[in-house]
């Protein structure tokens, strides 16, 4: 019998997700843009016997951006230096299917997973453009309509997952006898033609250790959970309380059937950003010293970027958020609509929505004891609402050392946990099978 033990991923950004976290004291503010700091951040997760150290993107900034994404590595290259500097952890990263080309997306992350020795990731988006300006840095007028993206997307994903099985696994004999570097005949050409995209192939690099680097994606909407079913191995997401959460998961599980797939193909990670203190006091003490360092003003641009780029500067900070002209979202459109569901129901003024939104004030069932953290994890867990969590630590490194230290040994003695890697590849950790040539002249049988 199988056990069911949680799958976990660490968010690593700079000097952490809290938006005044390079303000602490601990911080090193330029964090962001130091290579050793961020390989140790991935170290220490590995340490932490993670299935995944994850970067995230963007591309365009602007004054309302979060501090730490306005000067940043590109995540790919970044992920290739945090492979050089690990054994075990999967390494992930975002790549936009809007403003990028499939052949360039399936070289890079083939490459990436080669590199790794098998433990690549993608994270499929379509783009959420907080600022309103991503269009304007790829000669384009405007950010395409969210439904025109998910189409797209759809399309691309499968020209990349179908580029990555141009070559069979045993195509490059490298027969120096006969002078046979490959068999051409376990070599295929795609040919595809779709409605957004040409593409000939074959790509020019094999398949790696684990076949395909594993697929992430993170969208809630209609679209996004169709795309979810149909081609994710592991999703993103967060809902306010637990029993959305398990509604969501239940929801997207049973779509997985309309595509062939079983529920075990997918795993869920419900983000959470915890803080652990020896008492529950400690503990909340970390989180207020975050919070004091908050401008109000500032935050508030953050929060713009989630809400259609509403100009709060026209509000005074005791406004009600209901009275806010919010404008229409092109983008995260579940999280906007979630996030004013929340407005309405609590009575929100301007001047709370960074702390109720951003600032842990919503996740604060994760702020505690080491015991406290591990038992609301496991209660998330155990009630089918998440396969796992992907942690949006709120200061790097102090709460990510404090995890695995304080919470990891809890959660590994109630056998919720790994003690240690099993295997060599992230599919492996995942338990995801390798996936099979789909152009494979000979099938594999057991």
């Amino acid at each position: 019998m199988i056990i069911r033990q949680m799958k976990l991923a660490a968010y690593l950004i700079g000097t952490g997700m809290h938006v005044a976290s390079w303000r602490h004291q601990a911080s090193s503010p330029s964090a962001s843009i130091d290579v050793k700091v961020l390989q140790k951040l991935a170290q220490i997760a590995e340490k932490g016997k993670f299935d995944l150290a994850f970067v995230a993107d963007s591309l365009a900034i602007n004054h309302e951006s979060h501090p730490q994404i306005l000067n940043r590595f590109d995540p790919l290259i970044l992920i290739t230096a945090l492979a050089s500097a690990t054994e075990k952890i999967g390494i992930g990263a975002t790549a936009s299917t809007t403003y990028n080309e499939p052949y360039t997306l399936a070289r890079q992350f083939a490459s990436v997973d080669h590199i790794s020795n098998g433990r690549a990731a993608w994270n499929v988006v379509t783009t959420a453009d907080a600022t309103g300006q991503t269009a304007l840095n790829f000669s384009r007028e405007k950010h395409w309509e969210h439904d025109h993206r998910y189409e797209r997307a759809e399309e691309f994903v499968d020209v990349v997952k179908g580029l990555w099985d141009s070559w069979e696994d045993d195509a490059f004999t490298y027969n120096k006898e006969t002078g046979e570097f490959y068999d051409p005949d376990k070599v295929h050409e795609l040919h595809y033609k779709g409605e957004y995209f040409s593409v000939k192939g074959p790509l020019n690099i094999t398949r790696s250790k684990q076949g395909q680097p594993v697929i992430i994606q993170a969208g809630a909407s209609i679209p996004g959970q169709r795309l979810a079913a149909r081609t994710a191995e592991v999703v993103f997401t967060h809902w306010d309380n637990i029993e959305e959460s398990r509604q969501f998961y239940q929801k997207l599980k049973s779509q997985l059937k309309d595509f062939g797939r079983s529920e075990e193909e997918l795993h869920i990670l419900h983000g959470i950003s915890p803080i652990v203190g020896e008492t529950e006091e400690i503990a909340q003490e970390k989180h207020n010293e975050l919070q004091k360092l908050i401008d109000p003003h500032e935050s508030l641009k953050f929060v713009s970027g989630y809400m259609g780029n509403v100009d709060f500067s026209k509000y005074s900070l005791d406004t009600p958020a209901r009275e806010v002209d919010f404008p229409k979202v092109n983008s995260i459109q579940s999280q906007f609509n979630e996030m004013k569901k929340i407005i309405e129901e609590e009575d929100l003024k301007v001047g709370d929505l960074y702390t109720r939104f951003f600032g842990a004030a919503k996740r604060d069932r994760f702020i505690g004891t080491p015991t406290q953290v591990a038992d609301e994890m496991e209660k998330w867990f155990n009630e089918k609402a998440t396969d796992g969590f992907m942690i949006q630590f709120p200061l790097l490194p102090r709460d990510l050392e404090d995890f695995v230290e304080l919470v990891v040994p809890i959660l590994q003695e109630r056998g919720l946990f790994r003690l240690d890697y099993e295997g060599d590849t992230l599919r492996d950790y995942l338990g995801l099978k390798k996936p099979e040539n789909q152009f494979a002249t000979e099938k594999d049988t057991i």
